[in-house]
């Protein structure tokens, strides 16, 4: 069974399930568990995929290839193993905005962030031109930009997260702060409306709540901060907000770039020697995994005197995943000299 296939059928078994139990007995599954359900189910229900044709295992046992019968393919989490992850637990505040409460010191010289790989998603929270950018306001710091909208208009998840924060914040208004599987925080603020609960999971481009002008605030926008470990940094070295793009996949940090008078954007230059080094064995791992996805495919000559139900045995696979594949019925006559898909 596939792992997409097995999501499905593992929620539709643990719902009926309990579903069975709520007649019985008054046990409920606990947080984490319903947790892990909605995680699931978001992953699954997040894109309109084709049919599965097999499943691969790569080189990181909590990563795998699906294939398609359309002849595409893509990488998947275990959403367990994402939802474990100790960067949903360490400095873990429902409430504080900052719960990380570090020196400058505490952090090293420099250090790479991927923003969005292969596995992961993207998706601007507000596309407009900023007309307040980060730094130095009126004396004091302004550690976001400030993104014109209108009351209601929908403000999206930037990329697949958990939800760290959601309440009314003095300055802030309503606020919604998301934490990222990267070590990076998001943060929406003056919201007329918020749509989510601490302790969600959200993917990239869910409508997390609505623009307004809650809190201190003089007029309708989105107050948007991009935080690593406590420490704002300029979100438009992220993000070109009028054109809603992604900068860069791979962004790196200095402790210098938290001064809110720091002008440092990242080059090409920059991201080409960072991926010279270590993390440049990231990319090329992930290549060698479209290699086995591709080599993975594997086609037999029919002999005479062969069925189906004899090459799925040689095989180790079904007449129906061989029929899948092939676009064939199970009463389909096979020729000898033809080649037929296995797997």
């Amino acid at each position: 069974m596939t792992i997409i296939s097995a999501l499905i059928t593992g929620m539709a078994m643990t719902l009926s399930l309990a579903a069975a139990q709520d007649s019985t007995t008054t046990n409920e599954p606990d947080s984490a568990e319903l947790a892990r359900r909605a995680f699931a189910r978001a992953s699954v229900m997040s894109v309109h995929l084709p049919e599965e044709a097999d499943t691969l295992d790569t080189d990181q046992p909590d990563i795998k290839v699906i294939l398609y019968n359309d002849y595409t393919w893509r990488f998947i989490k275990n959403p367990d193993s994402v939802m474990n992850s100790n960067i949903f637990s360490e400095y873990w505040d429902e409430h504080n905005v900052n719960p990380y409460q570090m020196p400058t010191d505490s952090l090293p010289a420099i250090w790479t962030v991927w923003i969005c790989d292969s596995l992961g998603q993207y998706h601007c929270p507000h596309s407009t031109e900023v007309y307040s950018g980060f730094g130095f306001r009126h004396g004091r710091k302004h550690q976001g930009v400030d993104l014109p909208l209108h009351t209601g208009d929908p403000v999206h998840a930037a990329f697949d997260v958990k939800v760290r924060i959601s309440a009314y914040v003095r300055g802030y208004g309503n606020l919604i702060v998301l934490r990222h599987e990267n070590g990076l925080e998001t943060f929406y603020g003056h919201l007329s409306q918020r749509n989510v609960e601490a302790g969600d999971w959200v993917h990239a481009g869910k409508v997390i709540g609505l623009g307004g002008s809650t809190g201190r605030s003089t007029g309708p926008h989105l107050h948007f901060e991009t935080r690593y470990r406590g420490f704002a940094f300029d979100p438009r070295w992220l993000i070109d907000f009028p054109s809603g793009t992604l900068r860069h996949r791979l962004f790196t940090l200095k402790k210098s770039y938290f001064n809110p008078s720091s002008k440092y954007v990242q080059t090409d230059d920059d991201e080409d020697i960072i991926l010279e080094g270590e993390e440049a064995d990231r990319i090329r791992a992930e290549e060698e995994r479209k290699a086995a996805e591709a080599a993975a495919i594997k086609y037999h000559k029919i002999r005479n005197g062969e069925t189906l139900y004899s090459i799925a045995r040689k095989y180790g696979t079904t007449v129906g995943s061989l029929c899948r594949l092939n676009g064939l019925k199970e009463t389909s006559v096979i020729r000898a000299g033809k080649s037929i898909r296995v797997r």
